[in-house]
């Protein structure tokens, strides 16, 4: 087990977050925070109701009477993808519960996709595996087309370079998530 340091709540606030147990956002009150106070509260992303409920109890709770407005102030555990501050809920939960599933390799499936998180979805359709490196995949592949390579020959095969075309001619997508640990996807 690591030792993770403690997340901090946004300064001024008295929410102090847990260690992280998925991806979560914190909400701010839009009146309090125009008012130079700030509150807010961290919310997992569980549901776009439990989310509308915590919202909704922590603007009752405004120093502000009457608060109606929120804002998306932060978020952790989105492996590094960005959201808006004025997301909707149901954008939130649909991308947590995706990168719950798929980690960060869901994340670069997510940007290389412009944020469309349908194409990201659908590209695992696709997936060809975790690999050590995109030449093993390579290799693989036509190993597995029942080729027979004389023995001669064998040494003058550049897998690298023969994925590296691949992507290059767009038919697979190569992402690394570790040191020795490639997914490769074939193209649409």
């Amino acid at each position: 087990m690591t030792d993770q340091p403690t997340p901090v709540a946004p300064l001024g606030t008295t929410d102090a977050p847990t260690v992280e147990a998925g991806p979560r956002i914190y909400v701010a009150c839009l009146a309090a925070y125009n008012s130079g106070i700030l509150h807010g509260r961290w919310i997992n992303a569980t549901t776009p109701d439990e989310i509308k409920a915590e919202v909704s109890a922590m603007l009752a709770e405004s120093p502000v009477p009457q608060a109606e407005e929120w804002a998306i102030h932060d978020y952790e555990g989105f492996e590094g993808v960005s959201l808006s501050e004025c997301a909707s809920f149901e954008t939130v939960c649909d991308l947590a519960a995706f990168l719950s599933e798929h980690g960060s390799l869901g994340a670069k499936l997510h940007q290389h996709f412009g944020g469309r998180l349908e194409e990201a979805r659908a590209a695992f359709e696709d997936y060809a595996g975790q690999y050590k490196t995109a030449a093993d995949f390579a290799e693989e592949m036509i190993r597995e087309t029942g080729t027979e390579i004389p023995a001669s020959l064998q040494y003058y095969i550049d897998w690298q370079a023969l994925a590296r075309d691949m992507a290059l001619n767009g038919e697979i997508l190569v992402f690394q998530t570790g040191f020795d640990e490639v997914h490769v996807f074939w193209s649409r």
